[in-house]
């Protein structure tokens, strides 16, 4: 009898690359307040919340806004984010991610997402991938961010497995720490250099064989 495992799997920069988006948000928002955003002043945004965000771009254009201005910006960017994402589908999903979850769901293996994002849902339906997930656990459902394995610990009770018996597909150094910390097998989707602390790193999916998936389900 082949043996059950729990595969969770974080969104962006894993299934989809939604980061792009929350770029050309955050220019058009900058843009709009008279201040230069390029991909440098993107790349100090990363893992940082909304309300920081918004906070570090009015400090480099030396602006301050009352409270009610503050919200209302962080309210039309979030808005022009989601504009962005209502238009996504199929052609969004990172190569051969969709082969390797029909192939974990075809050895009838347990599948959740485990994303901070409060659009995961939205996103995995517009990518019309949701039927292949047992959980679904998004910032919706958790208080404290990673490092912290809150949202791998509710996607494993959720799937009805051990923490030891789960593997977390990660492409942050603070999700591959959570996953880490969570007594999870870790593996990283991106640079060997920044994700060295995973238990394997691989540069994308298409690096992600299926016989190195049937060995994780046997291990």
């Amino acid at each position: 009898m082949m043996k059950k495992k729990g595969f969770i799997f974080d969104l962006d920069g894993v299934i989809v690359d939604t980061a792009k988006y929350h770029f050309l948000a955050w220019k058009k928002l900058a843009n709009s307040l008279g201040i230069d955003f390029t991909e440098k002043e993107n790349e100090q945004l990363k893992g940082v919340s909304r309300v920081r965000s918004l906070e570090k771009i009015l400090e480099w254009g030396k602006i301050s806004l009352e409270e009610a201005a503050f919200v209302a910006q962080m309210a039309k960017k979030n808005e022009d984010y989601l504009t962005y994402i209502n238009k996504m589908d199929e052609s969004e999903l990172l190569p051969m991610v969709e082969a390797r979850l029909e192939f974990l769901k075809k050895k009838d293996q347990k599948i959740a997402l485990g994303s901070a994002s409060k659009n995961a849902r939205h996103i995995i339906d517009k990518v019309n991938i949701t039927p292949l997930f047992d959980a679904v656990v998004d910032g919706t459902d958790v208080t404290k961010a990673k490092p912290d394995p809150e949202v791998f610990l509710k996607a494993a009770e959720l799937l009805n497995m051990t923490p030891e018996n789960c593997i977390v597909f990660e492409d942050s150094v603070a999700g591959v720490e959570a996953a880490n910390v969570g007594h999870m097998i870790s593996i990283g989707i991106g640079s060997p250099k920044i994700l060295g602390h995973a238990d394997y790193v691989f540069k994308d999916f298409t690096e992600i064989s299926e016989q190195f998936l049937e060995q994780l389900i046997e291990e």
